[in-house]
């Protein structure tokens, strides 16, 4: 399949599988770029750039890392892949999660013609994504995501990259999945009114990744 130069957000519920459909996507877009902030600032921290320094700080002490450091740390990654001409097809991964994270980036990336193309929002019931949070595995260090269900490790018990063990999240239960829900959809709204009003918002709903990636599909070609 031959999709069109996109530039794109992933919204979705903890549980999702924005994960899941990134893979897939990269499947279909070998050059596709995923910019994942939590990866970019492993990266920066495990360099000992000014920035990890700084960052570092932050999360030690448990305090949430400033908007305007996420925001630059994501807009000069792009800035980045453009110099490199490697700038034509992106996805954002886990950025931006509030109005202000959004306006700002639209804001810096609008000069420079690399504003968002789509935003495609993942909607799965709230009994489809806790029965996936009982059977969901990660591997920590890189943040990779399985699911015995429908996204095993090749190998049990195994990241598929390292082969070093997975684990499970001590916040992965009912009580918890259900604050997180309720937080994201309290968080998304901004969200959804902010690129809804710029024609960019799609939706793709089902009860698992295989019903929803099509519909992914189709979004992007619109």
């Amino acid at each position: 399949m031959t999709l069109g130069s996109f530039r794109l957000l992933l919204l979705g519920a903890p549980g999702a599988g924005k994960g899941t459909i990134t893979r897939k996507l990269r499947d279909v877009v070998p050059s596709l770029n995923s910019i994942s902030s939590g990866d970019l600032l492993r990266r920066e921290i495990q360099a000992e750039t000014k920035l990890g320094s700084i960052a570092s700080k932050y999360i030690d002490k448990g305090r949430l890392i400033p908007d305007e450091l996420i925001i630059s740390l994501v807009s000069n990654h792009i800035s980045t892949l453009s110099q490199k001409g490697m700038g034509a097809q992106w996805l954002l991964d886990g950025f931006p999660r509030t109005l202000h994270q959004a306006t700002a980036l639209h804001d810096i990336l609008e000069p420079r013609n690399q504003c968002l193309t789509h935003v495609v929002e993942l909607v799965v019931p709230e009994e489809a994504i806790l029965g996936r949070i009982e059977t969901r595995y990660v591997h920590v260090p890189s943040g990779r995501v399985y699911n015995l269900s429908y996204n095993p490790p090749k190998v049990p018990g195994r990241d598929d990259v390292t082969g070093e063990p997975l684990e499970k999240r001590s916040d992965d239960n009912e009580e918890t999945v259900k604050r997180r829900l309720k937080a994201y959809n309290e968080m998304a709204q901004p969200l959804r009114d902010f690129y809804g009003s710029r024609g960019l918002l799609h939706t793709a709903s089902g009860d698992t990744s295989d019903i929803i990636f099509p519909k992914v599909l189709e979004a992007l070609k619109k």
